[in-house]
Formats: C-alpha cells, structure tokens, sequence
C-alpha cells in the first residue's frame, strides 16, 4: 500500500492554514507548504504565513527555506517537498500538505518529472535576439521546430516563446513531448485531499477584503518597503501584497488605491485558483459559508478516516 499523504487546498483567504493544523494536530502529522511564495525568507505578512498560535504546536516545513532575491523551479520544489514527506513518513507522522499553488500540488499529485533545466545562457542569448531582433523572428524560429505550441502562442507571449525555445535546444523535446514525457510515472503516494470554497462566492470576496485590512495594519507597508530596498529585482516581488504597492511607493497612486488595486488582484488570483482545483475529481470539497471551523475540521477528518483508516490520536484536538 501506497503512504497516506493528506492535502488542503482552495483559494487564498479560506482558512487553509488553520485547517491544516488542526488536521495534523489531530492525525499526529507535520504541516508541508504547498505556497510558492510562503518558501521564501522574510515576507510573513505578504504572504499570511503561520503565527505560532495557527501552528497549534504542530511542526511546519518549507517555510522561510530560500532567499528571497532567489529563483525557486516547480521542479526544485518537488524535489525538496518529495524529501520532506519521506522524512515526515519516515518518523512515523503523517503528512498533511497545505496550500494553494496548483502548479506545486500538480507536481507531486501527477509525480510530475522534470527533464534537465536549460543553462540561463540559453535564456539569456533568446532575450537578447528578442531585444535585438524582435520576437516576431524568434516566433518563426519556433514554428520551425515546435509547431504545435507556436500555434498556440501570440507575439506578446515573449516568456513562452523563449521557454519553449529553451526546453527544445536544451533538450531536443517539444513542449508537448516534455509534457506527455513527464507523467508516465505513477506517484508514491495514496493523495486525500480536502479543498476549501465558499457557496457565495461573495463571503469569499469579503474575506479576502477582509484579510488585505489585516495585512495593512500589521506592517505590510513596512515590510514591502524594506524588500523593495534590498531586492529591487528579486523574484519574490511577483508576490501579490508587494507588487501592487511598487506604485504607491512610486509615487504614482494613494495607499489607498494601492490596496484597492491588491484586493482586487487577490480576489482575481483566488478564482484562478478555484478554476485549477476544480479540474480534479479526488477533491473533497467543504463550504466555508456553511461551517463552522469545528465543523469543517469535524468534517475533514471523517473524510480522511473514511478514505485512508488514519483516525484522531488520542491525545486530542482542540475544535
């Protein structure tokens, strides 16, 4: 039999954090970010990590574990999450997986393999023909050796195109070929996953709004100005909670609009993410709107004893 991993995923703002403390408080489990931008050093506010009362004593792994002026690959974090879950497993824990990227959980749910990375030269080199000669020529070049994503792709797609040139001269695949390549190995792992919505879509919303309010009154001014400071180029300012700021700090709107602009970009990215879960029948989906955290966690965990035997250790939860 396959080991048990149990995920908790959903849109941004819909208690995910906390659920999934409280599954793993109650399961004796350890907590595995699936937050692309909660891996990064710094950026507590920006990117809600856990206070020590939502971790309910209950051990948190790749949080705060890269740079922030770092580059961090889907690929890099399977590879560290896939260690992290055979260590949590290994010491006789179950692994409870949080999160809303749904590239990461992708990853690990379809065992994804990556190929080889290119070297960045072959990124570079791509870019700087793009600057010199425009990326209409690179586009061309791609219709040549990688028709079928090139018809897929505008001229002002400039990042695509570069990459699918790069996966094809570093590796001789298409895009296509890479994809088809990369899920033929059946994951190690027995996934139960809960997600989290709302029935209105609006008490959603209002969380989120909610939730940037917060943000604001616990240092997200500060700590974003500080990060702009330090690392005006990192990766990490992709991070929703920074960017929409860089204008405010720029001069170039009010505060005010800047966290209007950070709602509202929050509340776009949480349906992006409801729209990736949505694709995966597996997911037990539970209503927010309608439960209270007793009931969600209540809920949860006969979802996970129904589908794997694990149930609550003896020692108890607080609901």
């Amino acid at each position: 039999m396959k080991p048990h991993v149990i995920a908790v995923v959903g849109p941004t703002a819909s208690g995910k954090t906390s659920l999934g403390a409280a599954i793993a408080q109650a399961l004796d489990g350890e907590v595995i970010s699936a937050d692309s931008m909660q891996l990064y050093e710094g950026m507590e506010v920006a990117t809600a990590k856990p206070t020590m009362e939502e971790t309910r004593g209950v051990s948190h792994h790749l949080i705060g574990v890269v740079p922030q002026s770092a580059s961090f690959s889907v690929a890099q974090y399977k590879a560290l999450c896939t260690k992290t879950i055979d260590d949590v497993l290994g010491r006789g824990k179950v692994p409870v997986l949080v999160g809303g990227t749904g590239l990461y959980f992708d990853a690990l749910f379809h065992n994804t393999v990556f190929f080889d990375e290119a070297d960045s030269s072959f990124r570079d080199m791509l870019t700087e023909r793009a600057d010199k000669e425009g990326i209409e020529s690179l586009l061309e070049e791609l219709r040549d050796v990688d028709p079928d994503t090139a018809a897929s792709l505008h001229v002002s797609d400039q990042k695509r195109i570069i990459r699918a040139l790069e996966v094809y001269y570093a590796t001789g695949k298409t895009m296509r070929d890479q994809r088809e390549a990369s899920h033929t190995e059946e994951t190690p792992y027995d996934f139960c996953v809960i997600g989290l919505t709302a029935e209105d879509r609006a008490f959603l919303y209002d969380q989120i709004n909610r939730r940037v309010d917060l943000m604001a009154e616990r240092g997200l001014l500060e700590e974003a100005a500080a990060f702009f400071r330090e690392y005006p180029a990192g990766t990490a300012k992709q991070a929703i909670g920074y960017k929409e700021l860089a204008p405010y700090f720029q001069g170039e709107c009010s505060l005010e609009q800047a966290l209007d602009k950070l709602k509202m970009e929050t509340r776009r990215y949480a349906k992006r993410q409801l729209t990736w879960f949505r694709r995966y029948e597996v997911i037990h989906w539970l209503m927010i709107d309608r439960l209270s955290f007793s009931g969600l966690l209540r809920e949860s965990l006969s979802i996970i004893e129904r589908e794997t035997g694990l149930v609550p250790t003896d020692k108890g939860v607080s609901l």
